[in-house]
């Protein structure tokens, strides 16, 4: 995930820079200045062209700033959408599918679908017929979407909602590793006498220094160790899983009778998949962007292949005893290993998102006129406020499953389903037929459904867990 993350994060930093300072044209032909040289190979080259443009009389901006990005392949954008959908929060799709019984088998599958096609239009939004008839790419990222299709109403608005949906995004994820942490420290080190406030205060002070990162690039190798340690821990519990096939008894599989704790795992699965709001940068990375629509489906599909085969294999080995974070179900001997390298992939992952948040949120309260964050001091304490309100809510909101489902709910299904589908019908309702139309209204209607019922019924599931306290 961290190459997308990194390359979504230069894009927005340097358009929120642009907006705040008046550099550029209008909306659809901002610069497109990327940093990517920070987590690729080649920075170097990037470099060099940066040096050239400022050297020259007249600084390219938008497509052709962005023809000149170095690019990357067809399978390195495959990875990084891979990386995406494919993190630590697959560890809780077990417990997903113990709550919503062979209906979420279904659900893995058709969130793989529907995600796959979002995706698509998604990118199709960003392209317009030239006056040649040939197809053209006037916009750049998901804000520049949203400002077109509000540009009659208000022109920035669309563009502040998506960054609002991303910034909550943000701050959600960075709770969700806090949880996470703290429950895998107290697990893991439970001969400790300390109570688990205590445990998410030790967290806490572990990720304070996140306040004093300023360089991609310190992210950039985090998230490296990130992915060998997701890699290991998913291998180890496959492994496990298929040495207990013994224990396997399709007859665990409940049908769910809960409506309420279906709809938190609809929220949980399609957070799983949550990629869209990096999808416009990346598909402007490619070296060959005629190969992005095959592989967002491949990718898709090998994630829906993975994501239903691991949640089943977990479930089948522990059944109805299927906790949150399938990692605690693994014996004692091999569950204080696992957690503890689950401990670091998700101390290591806190710091991408994090940082990402302060950055865009410095952005927007610059552009809204707010100088004080520019400042360093500003920025140090916008960054402690980030760090200590992640901090508070992960202490009082500690329940993995229907944290995950409320943010997969509320923004998950907003920037996955509802945005690109409406975004589609009012960019494309000339060019679409009537099949794509339904089919973009039913997304459009299924995602609103999806994403009221799901908030609420994870807000009254958490509600009834602090009555339980």
């Amino acid at each position: 995930m961290s190459c997308l993350w990194l390359r979504w994060l230069g894009t927005q930093v340097e358009l929120l820079r642009n907006y705040s300072f008046g550099f550029g044209g209008d909306g659809e032909n901002l610069g497109f200045a990327q940093r990517d040289e920070l987590s690729r190979t080649y920075g170097e080259e990037t470099e060099d062209l940066r040096e050239e443009e400022q050297d020259s009389p007249c600084s390219l901006t938008g497509a052709a700033q962005h023809t000149l990005s170095p690019k990357i392949t067809t399978w390195e954008a495959a990875w990084n959408v891979t990386n995406a959908i494919q993190g630590i929060f697959v560890l809780g799709l077990p417990y997903a599918l113990l709550q919503s019984g062979y209906l979420g088998l279904l659900l893995l599958v058709l969130a793989a679908v529907l995600c796959s096609y979002t995706g698509k239009i998604l990118i199709a939004c960003l392209y317009e017929d030239g006056e040649d008839g040939t197809v053209v790419r006037v916009r750049n990222t998901y804000e520049d979407i949203a400002n077109a299709c509000c540009a009659r109403l208000c022109p920035r608005l669309g563009g502040k909602i998506v960054n609002a949906a991303q910034v909550v995004e943000l701050l959600m994820t960075c709770i969700l590793y806090l949880v996470v942490s703290s429950n895998l420290v107290r697990h893991s080190l439970a001969f400790v006498p300390l109570s688990p406030t205590a445990w998410s205060s030790v967290t806490f002070l572990i990720l304070v220094p996140c306040m004093l990162i300023r360089d991609l690039r310190v992210v950039s190798r985090l998230s490296l160790l990130c992915s060998l340690a997701q890699f290991l821990i998913t291998t180890i519990i496959v492994i496990y899983c298929l040495t207990q096939a013994h224990r396997w008894s399709w007859r665990r599989t409940p049908v769910p009778a809960d409506f309420e704790k279906l709809l938190v795992s609809v929220g949980v699965i399609i957070f799983s998949y949550t990629s869209q709001i990096f999808l416009p940068t990346l598909e402007g990375s490619m070296a060959d962007r005629a190969g992005f629509p095959g592989m967002v489906t491949w990718t898709h599909a090998l994630a829906c292949v993975f994501k239903t085969a691991f949640s089943l294999l977990a479930f089948l080995t522990w059944g109805e005893e299927t906790k949150e974070v399938i990692t605690d179900n693994l014996p004692p001997s091999l569950r204080v290993a696992v957690n503890l390298c689950l401990l670091a992939k998700a101390l290591l992952s806190y710091p991408l998102p994090f940082y990402a948040a302060a950055e865009v949120l410095q952005g927007c309260l610059q552009q809204c006129g707010s100088s004080w964050v520019g400042a360093r001091e500003g920025a140090l304490a916008l960054r402690a406020g980030l760090l200590l309100l992640t901090f508070l809510a992960a202490m009082y909101m500690p329940h993995f499953s229907l944290l995950m489902g409320l943010t997969g709910s509320m923004t998950g299904a907003a920037t996955t389903f509802l945005l690109p589908s409406l975004f589609h019908l009012q960019l494309k309702w000339r060019k679409l037929d009537v099949k794509l139309k339904t089919l973009d209204f039913l997304i459009l209607v299924l995602g609103s459904l999806c994403s009221l019922s799901g908030v609420i019924c994870s807000i009254k599931g958490m509600s009834k867990a602090f009555g339980g306290r």
